[in-house]
């Protein structure tokens, strides 16, 4: 039997009960009636999430590693708050980087995330451009060690 209209519309309506579905099937092995488009569609978002959770971490950790590495004007006001920040959004990559493929991901997307940092740190601290490093100034392993800050 292939998916019928009733499956896609199960996921349309009903997104939980078409998950317990499709688990169903696939602890079944019943794959002759799973609506693999939408199966495809969900594995596919869920990779790009996880992707996107690692960019955005990766991208305030750098901003607060920036901003406490060199506005030193405001790290008395404001460096505590830094460090608490630097060390969730550590623990949130933690997490995420416990999968090689998101790890390697993050390995590739640094120079990018970090371009990106360094802008955002410019406008949020108005200092000179000169002031930050065109490139990042940090390897990975400091950037995720939670021991080390700049």
């Amino acid at each position: 039997m292939q998916p019928t209209q009733a499956n896609y519309q199960i996921y349309e309506q009903d997104y939980p009960e078409w998950l317990g579905i499709t688990l169903n099937q696939l602890q079944n092995r019943d794959l002759e009636n799973i609506d693999w488009e939408h199966l495809i569609e969900e594995i596919a978002a869920l990779g790009n999430e996880q992707r996107l959770k690692v960019e955005s971490y990766l991208l305030r950790l750098l901003i607060h590693l920036l901003l406490y590495n060199y506005w030193s004007s405001e790290k008395h006001w404001s460096g505590r708050g830094w460090e608490k920040e630097i060390d969730n959004f550590r623990l949130e990559l933690d997490l995420l980087l416990e999968s090689k493929v998101l790890y390697n991901h993050c390995t590739k997307i640094l120079d990018k995330i970090y371009i990106k940092a360094r802008n955002n740190a410019i406008r949020k601290s108005e200092l000179s451009p000169e002031i930050f490093p065109e490139n990042c100034p940090y390897s990975l392993t400091e950037i995720l060690n939670p021991e080390w800050l700049p």
